[in-house]
């Protein structure tokens, strides 16, 4: 199943290149000016997380294209909800402020130490269970940081509901 993920973010990035030569390979002018603009609107990933669900949506262009389940905060811990650009992204990082410096592989953070990351706790994704955070399965925090890679920070929106 990994590998059938990996082909898809590998077919959607050489779409999001070929698009992007296109656009930006012949003609000048405002039409090109408003084809960037377009293009840049048109290439973004919105990473919906519902709280009440423990689910995360993925749209690429608007289209649904991944649903993972998720781990948010569990009791006396909550996760910020809004809509967030991602602020900084590391393939490891360890928490400074819980469990002795857990790791967080694949971290995109989102709001000061709140992030998107992975998780070994795979048995408690669909429930509440971190600090904050927004866990994810080892393999769909991989596929979310290379998306988040392909696409850019800029053009990636973290929304998080009740």
């Amino acid at each position: 199943m990994y590998t059938a993920i990996s082909a898809k973010l590998i077919n959607i990035a050489a779409a999001v290149t070929a698009g992007t030569v296109l656009l930006f390979g012949a003609g000048n002018g405002v039409a090109d000016a408003a084809n960037r603009a377009a293009n840049r609107a048109a290439n973004q990933i919105v990473a919906r997380i519902s709280l009440s669900q423990q689910t995360m949506e993925v749209l690429v262009d608007g289209r649904p294209t991944f649903a993972w389940k998720v781990s948010t905060g569990g009791r006396g811990h909550l996760t910020p909800t809004g809509s967030f650009k991602p602020t900084r992204m590391h393939q490891m990082w360890y928490s400074r402020k819980y469990d002795d410096n857990a790791p967080m592989p694949h971290s995109v953070f989102f709001k000061g130490g709140y992030a998107v990351h992975a998780t070994n706790f795979v048995r408690r994704l669909g429930q509440p269970a971190s600090h904050g955070c927004v866990r994810l399965h080892p393999d769909n925090a991989a596929d979310f940081y290379q998306l988040v890679e392909i696409f850019g920070p800029t053009n990636t929106r973290i929304v998080i509901v009740k």
